[in-house]
């Protein structure tokens, strides 16, 4: 298995996931169909599919040309909004890439309600990391915003991706680290795991694919509610729920101009 990152747009990531004994690709978020194409020719590989992590145009808007372009490929994604889908998937919903690449689907509504987090790992290589591709609801050292949902339903998106082993990879929808990073230092400038992002941050350009979900349990405010500096920046008491607390730290994000 071997995943390669395809920036589009101006900070959006689309992927090429390869399933390397079969060399057949899938696609995710394919946004930018010709640089997709150059991808998969480049590395030699037959893209047969596409995961679409949610409906936003930025994910899913070059799903028509890539059905155009790969008329015999299944398009997954979560829900009829998604453009040229042909396949519906749900929660823990698994499919297999190739010859050894395993997907298993995970929802996690809220930046969308057909948000959508594909967890991918190769059964041929049981000691290779895990990788997972969480679209715009968790990114390094951040969270997307609740457009569709509720800060209960991101605590509860992403304590489920704190469920993946510590060692997976995180494949994010965009290029927001350095935000992240100021934000982080501004709640939690204490803590150790900021210095090592910001070390990542000032070291790569393309931060993707480079930290864990190990690593965002220590570093990530929004996957940090019960620590002491989260709950001091958001006012927090005792009595004062995780999703209040979730609500109350993305808006401060929202307004924040650090």
């Amino acid at each position: 298995m071997r995943v390669l990152p395809v920036p589009v747009r101006e900070d959006n990531y689309a992927y090429l996931l390869v399933d390397e004994s079969s060399n057949k690709a899938a696609a995710v978020d394919p946004y930018d169909v010709p640089k997709i194409a150059d991808a998969a020719n480049k590395l030699g590989v037959q893209i047969v599919a596409a995961f679409t992590t949610h409906h936003h145009f930025d994910h899913s808007g070059g799903n028509k040309d890539f059905a155009a372009k790969y008329p015999d490929a299944t398009i997954f994604g979560g829900s009829d909004k998604v453009s040229a889908l042909s396949k519906l998937v749900k929660d823990q919903d698994e499919l297999l890439l190739g010859d050894n690449t395993h997907i298993r689907c995970l929802a996690t509504p809220c930046h969308t309600q057909d948000s959508i987090c594909y967890y991918v790992t190769d059964k041929a290589k049981p000691t290779q990391p895990g990788g997972v591709f969480t679209g715009d609801t968790l990114f390094i050292g951040g969270s997307g915003r609740f457009f569709e949902g509720t800060g209960d339903e991101m605590n509860r998106a992403l304590k489920y991706l704190g469920t993946l082993p510590d060692s997976t990879i995180v494949y994010n929808g965009h290029e927001y680290t350095a935000g992240n990073l100021a934000f982080a230092k501004s709640v939690d400038p204490a803590n150790p795991a900021v210095v090592r992002l910001e070390t990542l941050v000032k070291t790569n350009k393309i931060t993707t694919g480079l930290t864990t979900i190990g690593d965002e349990k220590e570093w990530n405010v929004f996957m940090r509610l019960t620590s002491d500096a989260v709950k001091s920046a958001t006012a927090a008491t005792a009595d004062t729920s995780e999703s209040t607390i979730m609500d109350t730290l993305r808006d401060q994000k929202n307004n924040f101009r650090g």
